[in-house]
């Protein structure tokens, strides 16, 4: 159902970072069950820029980013995203972690 990739720790270089993430969001694709990736960077201001940018560059292959910080059951896109691919554990829903980001993928 959801796919976790740390690319924070070790810290990567950006173009290793956007390598990573499509592969990631290829995986899914190829996945009969899984429509979600749960991105790990850390707290760092340079690989969560670089993996929101990337979201953001090929967001047509994307239905939603939800960044860490707004992860949580208030939140429009967790909801719809819950709601259709189905609930699960996650300790970090609800928590603000401004070390994460999910991708939802169309």
């Amino acid at each position: 159902m959801i796919i976790i990739i740390d690319i924070g720790h070790p810290p990567r270089k950006p173009d290793l970072v956007e390598r990573e993430l499509q592969d990631a969001i290829e995986k899914v694709r190829n996945s009969p069950t899984s429509r979600i990736v749960k991105v790990v960077h850390g707290n760092g201001a340079a690989t969560r820029t670089t993996v929101r940018n990337w979201a953001y560059r090929t967001r047509q292959s994307i239905r939603a980013t939800i960044s860490g910080e707004n992860y949580n059951l208030f939140d429009a896109a967790t909801q719809e995203m819950r709601i259709e691919c189905g609930q699960y554990m996650d300790p970090d829903l609800g928590r603000g972690n401004k070390g994460i980001t999910i991708i939802w993928v169309k």
